[in-house]
């Protein structure tokens, strides 16, 4: 049966617009009071049509200063079968830049696009450390999408069986800056081995590139996704579970595109999916991990 999203509101309460301009519910009142903000009374309730509020903070009233560079309709950051899927199955129309998570991050912070996604490991904590320091100031959201396991994705005729064993093998890394490579940076110094004791080979820009390099025979083992190892009949060795989140520009939170996102994280077709490709956990979908 066909899953459909929920309907884009027309209206934003009280509360909700306090969310999406980080004031309190008085100074909404206060706001709606002076005829500052367009708003509408119904039965005794105050209620602010969506289309209108857009535009009203495009244009800069609140501050009365002109409006930041607007953010193009792009969603950057780490690349993720599950979410790649998930854009297109939403409809959400967004264009997609995956070039790793701190390129996202970095690129995000300089307003090149509305979200981001992030596997970012620090302090003994996924992302939140990494967005707290260095996305402080994007007035953004941080939201769960998914836990994924992650280890040594490998032929089946490989012994690899730990990151010991890859001294000496052919693997593909992935680019400088991706987390995958920040996390196997940290293994590989946990089993007390460097980059130089392996045999590497170019580095993929995706995680899809890294595993079919090891089913096309470019190389023996890479550090990928269990889910990809299964769709491409390869062996996988876990190793860890890493949290994959969505950092999303507050504003751009309550446009059509991404209110179609956010509610097909509730969906029966997305858990269906991501039980299918296995090594998610989808749980906590949704939720909101970080506010900006």
């Amino acid at each position: 049966m066909m899953q459909t999203s929920a309907p884009d509101p027309e209206y934003l309460t009280v509360r909700e617009l306090a969310d999406l301009l980080r004031i309190k519910e008085r100074k909404v009142y206060d706001l709606a009071a002076s005829g500052d903000v367009p708003c509408a009374k119904v039965t005794g309730k105050l209620l602010f049509p969506a289309r209108d509020i857009r535009a009203w903070i495009a244009s800069g009233t609140l501050s009365g200063s002109a409006p930041p560079k607007a953010r193009p309709m792009v969603f950057l950051g780490s690349h993720d079968p599950l979410l790649d899927w998930t854009l297109r199955q939403a409809q959400t129309g967004l264009a997609t830049y995956f070039e790793g998570s701190s390129g996202g991050l970095r690129r995000f912070c300089a307003r090149e696009g509305v979200a981001t996604g992030l596997h970012l490991f620090d302090s003994g904590e996924w992302n939140i450390p990494v967005v707290a320091k260095e996305a402080s100031g994007q007035d953004a959201v941080l939201i769960a999408f998914a836990a994924r396991r992650r280890g040594i994705v490998t032929r089946a005729d490989s012994s690899v069986t730990d990151i010991p064993g890859l001294e000496g093998r052919r693997l593909v890394p992935r680019q400088p800056g991706s987390g995958t490579e920040s996390v196997f940076g940290h293994l590989l110094n946990q089993a007390g081995l460097s980059r130089a004791s392996l045999d590497l080979a170019p580095p993929a820009l995706s995680e899809q590139d890294a595993v079919m390099a090891v089913q096309q025979g470019a190389a023996e083992a890479t550090f990928g996704l269990e889910a990809l190892a299964a769709a491409h009949g390869l062996r996988f060795v876990p190793l860890i579970e890493e949290r994959f989140d969505l950092l999303i520009d507050r504003r751009a939170y309550f446009e059509p595109e991404m209110q179609r996102l956010i509610a097909f994280l509730g969906s029966a077709a997305f858990s269906d999916q991501a039980a299918r490709l296995g090594g998610y956990d989808t749980s906590e979908a949704g939720s909101v991990r970080w506010n900006g």
